[in-house]
């Protein structure tokens, strides 16, 4: 008889890559899991990567925030409230530990968990669980989803990280080009342009030419102008999630600043450095199967010489051609 269980986690990007683990461990020890997912709209494609993942229920308060009781956003959630209320779960388990997943853990039925007052970012969320779970703070982020779902479940986990991203991994060939990911959310974890100018270089010393992701128009000048002149190199166009993960899943490294992208790099099992400078690598350092450096720390990036060393360690790795993970 299955299990059916509902997981929580709207967003973001890089949180929702962190996720991924937990799922392939519960697969693992529940037998018969039936795993749905409720994710923000901009995000719905990511469950739906996963081997393990039934059903992606879309939400999209970001987009109703703005316009919380105009008629349009009043329909949209009486249809999602209609929604969830056919729906009956054995395991309702809230893995974001927020007001706003409360919002929607409370419009569910089933035996709803989630982190005690100590564990969650808002401890007022946990007043709303029927089970309770202490997971440590401080700690990696991949390490504390795995822990919370093992609690949840009454199982141990044991060895590496499990992204479960073959859906975009297999079959794809290894191609002779580095991603860059040169852009943030926030301006203060951008890098210096010389510095990007070295890594470039050393780029092209190996064989690689270069492709730079953006999302936004300013995102898009900044890369522009970053390979301006430089022929061996192009700003792709704003893409869809899974267009960037394939294109992701192809190169032979990614250098980006802590981004969702290049976490989800590395959960593909690509080499991937990622450059800290507004955020500690702490909670979320870069994990995957393939080589990976979290370099940096809040208020001190790292510089070019160490971003350079560890791109060579990176390419001094061997990978799987086709849809592998990355050899040490």
């Amino acid at each position: 008889m299955s299990k059916k269980i509902l997981i929580v986690r709207t967003s973001s990007l890089g949180d929702l890559v962190h996720m991924l683990p937990a799922m392939s461990d519960i697969a693992a020890h529940v037998p018969g899991a039936q795993i749905d997912w409720i994710v923000e709209e901009s995000f719905a494609e990511i469950p739906g990567w996963h081997r393990a993942v039934s059903e992606t229920i879309p939400v999209a308060h970001r987009r109703w925030r703005k316009h919380w009781w105009s008629a349009e956003t009043r329909a949209a959630r009486a249809a999602l409230r209609k929604n969830l209320d056919a729906r009956h779960y054995d395991i309702v388990l809230d893995m974001q530990a927020l007001m706003k997943s409360i919002w929607l853990v409370r419009q569910t039925h089933g035996l709803r968990h989630g982190l005690d007052m100590r564990s969650a970012r808002e401890p007022l969320a946990s007043l709303f669980y029927d089970v309770k779970h202490t997971v440590e703070f401080w700690q990696p982020a991949v390490a504390r989803q795995r822990k919370l779902a093992a609690a949840a479940f009454g199982y141990t986990y044991e060895g590496p990280p499990d992204f479960g991203l073959e859906r975009i991994t297999d079959g794809v060939e290894i191609q002779p080009y580095a991603v860059i990911m040169p852009s943030a959310s926030r301006d203060d974890k951008l890098w210096p342009e010389e510095d990007w100018h070295k890594v470039f270089g050393r780029l092209r010393e190996k064989g690689l030419s270069l492709k730079l992701l953006s999302g936004s128009p300013t995102e898009t000048a900044r890369a522009q102008k970053l390979v301006q002149g430089n022929a061996e190199a192009e700003v792709l166009p704003r893409m869809s999630l899974t267009e960037v993960a394939k294109v992701l899943a192809g190169a032979r490294i990614m250098v980006g600043l802590d981004s969702g992208l290049t976490h989800l790099s590395a959960g593909l099992g690509r080499p991937t450095i990622g450059i800290y400078k507004a955020s500690t690598p702490v909670r979320t350092p870069l994990e995957g199967p393939a080589y990976t450096a979290s370099l940096g720390e809040r208020g001190n990036a790292p510089s070019a010489e160490t971003v350079l060393s560890a791109v060579d360690q990176a390419l001094a790795t061997q990978t799987v051609p086709l849809g592998g993970d990355a050899l040490a």
